[in-house]
C-alpha cells in the first residue's frame, strides 16, 4: 500500500532511537517535531500522481518509481521525460509540479511573461499504469485461455482455466441470461466480460500491495465516469423502439401528462449512469479510507502499542475489501446487463 511502509519507518522512528540509521540528534528532533496530518496522508493515497512513492527515509531521501511525463505544450511542443526531474519542487524545461494552492497535482508551464499556462497532459500516472497493467493481464489471461480451448477443444478445466471458466459461466448465466434473454445476450457478452474482469482485477491490483504498489483506478471518479458512459452508449445505440416509445410516448398515459413524463424519463435516463458511476466509486473509495483511518491511529497517537490492534482491523478490513472488490464488479455488471435488457426488450 502506498506510502504505508514510509509511515512505518517514520513511526520507528518516533519510538526508537535513530542510532542504527546514523541520524543526527537534528534529523531525529525534525521527525520528531513533524506533526503527522491524517487526512493529508489519506488523500496522498486515493489521489493520483506521477510516481510511484515507495518510502521516505529519516535523511529527507525519497524512494519513488518514476512515471513516463508526456505533455504537449502550444510553446514548446511535445515534451517527453520522467516524473523524476520534477520531483520536490524542481523545474525542468520551465515545467513545474505544484503541490498546492489551485493547481494542486498538476503540471504548469511558466511563460516568459511569467504567465502560468497549463499544457496537455497525457502522462502515464499511477491510475493509467494500473490500467494498463489490467488490460495487459486481461489479454494475456484470455488469450491463453483461448488458445487452450483451440488445442485440446473442450474439455476439463485445468490450472487457471479452472478458476476463470465457472467465472465466465457464471456472468453468461446469471447475469446476462438472466436479464438480457438468451436470444440476444451472446452480442454484449464481451462488454459485461470486460467490464467484471477489469473492475475486479483493477480493485485487486489497489487492495494488494505489488511492488510498484497499487492505485486507487475505480475510486477515480473519471474512470467509474467513462465505465457508466461506455454501458449508457451501447444501452441507447442498442435500444429497440419500444424502448423509445416508452420515453416519448407512454402508452396508457393521457397526452396531457406527456410534458411532465417525458423529462422525468430523461432524467431517468441520465439517473442510471450516475448511479453506476458513483456506487463504484464511493464504495471502493470508502474502503481505501477506513483502511488508511486505522492506519493512521499509529501516528496519530504516536505509539507502538497501538500498532497490533490497529494492524489487525487493516487485516479485517483487507480481507472484506477482497469481497466488495469483486462484489463491485458483479454489482456493475448486473446493473448494466439490467439496463441492457431493459432496451432491447420486445413486447410480446
Amino acid at each position: 500500500m502506498k506510502n504505508f511502509i514510509q509511515r512505518i519507518i517514520i513511526g520507528i522512528c518516533l519510538v526508537f532511537p535513530l542510532k542504527g540509521l546514523n541520524a543526527s540528534e537534528s534529523e531525529h528532533k525534525a521527525i520528531e517535531d513533524k506533526e503527522f496530518n491524517a487526512n493529508e496522508f489519506i488523500f496522498d493515497h486515493i489521489a493520483d500522481s506521477h510516481e510511484f512513492h515507495i518510502a521516505t527515509l529519516p535523511n529527507d531521501h525519497h524512494i519513488t518509481v518514476p512515471l513516463p511525463v508526456i505533455l504537449y505544450s502550444k510553446k514548446s511542443g511535445l515534451n517527453i521525460f520522467l516524473s523524476s526531474k520534477l520531483a520536490h519542487g524542481h523545474e525542468y524545461k520551465g515545467f513545474e509540479l505544484k503541490d498546492d494552492g489551485e493547481y494542486k497535482g498538476k503540471i504548469i508551464e511558466h511563460t516568459e511573461d511569467e504567465e502560468l499556462y497549463v499544457p496537455l497532459d497525457f502522462s502515464i500516472t499511477k491510475n493509467v499504469f494500473s490500467m494498463l497493467l489490467t488490460a495487459v493481464l486481461i489479454l494475456w489471461l484470455f488469450i491463453s485461455l483461448g488458445n487452450t480451448y483451440r488445442k485440446t477443444g473442450i474439455s476439463e478445466p485445468r490450472g487457471i482455466q479452472g478458476f476463470i471458466e465457472p467465472l465466465i459461466l457464471f456472468v453468461r448465466d446469471d447475469i446476462a441470461l438472466m436479464t438480457i434473454g438468451k436470444e440476444k445476450y451472446e452480442k454484449f457478452m464481451p462488454y459485461l466480460l470486460t467490464s467484471f474482469f477489469f473492475i475486479w482485477i483493477s480493485n485487486m491490483i489497489g487492495i494488494i500491495p505489488f511492488f510498484p504498489f497499487g492505485a486507487n483506478v475505480t475510486g477515480n471518479i473519471a474512470v467509474t465516469m467513462v465505465l457508466a458512459m461506455f454501458t449508457f452508449v451501447i444501452t441507447q445505440v442498442s435500444a429497440g423502439k419500444d424502448y423509445w416509445k416508452h420515453i416519448v410516448a407512454m402508452p396508457g398515459v393521457p397526452f396531457w401528462l406527456a410534458p411532465i413524463m417525458i423529462p422525468l424519463e430523461i432524467i431517468g435516463l441520465i439517473s442510471k449512469p450516475f448511479a453506476l458511476m458513483i456506487r463504484l466509486f464511493a464504495n471502493i473509495t470508502a474502503g481505501h479510507i477506513i483502511i488508511l483511518s486505522i492506519i493512521s491511529l499509529i501516528f496519530i497517537f504516536k505509539s507502538i502499542f497501538v500498532a497490533p490492534a490497529s494492524i489487525a482491523f487493516v487485516l479485517f478490513m483487507d480481507v472484506i475489501e477482497m469481497l466488495v472488490a469483486v462484489l463491485q464488479a458483479y454489482v456493475f455488471t448486473l446493473l448494466s446487463a439490467l439496463f441492457i435488457g431493459l432496451a432491447v426488450k420486445e413486447e410480446h
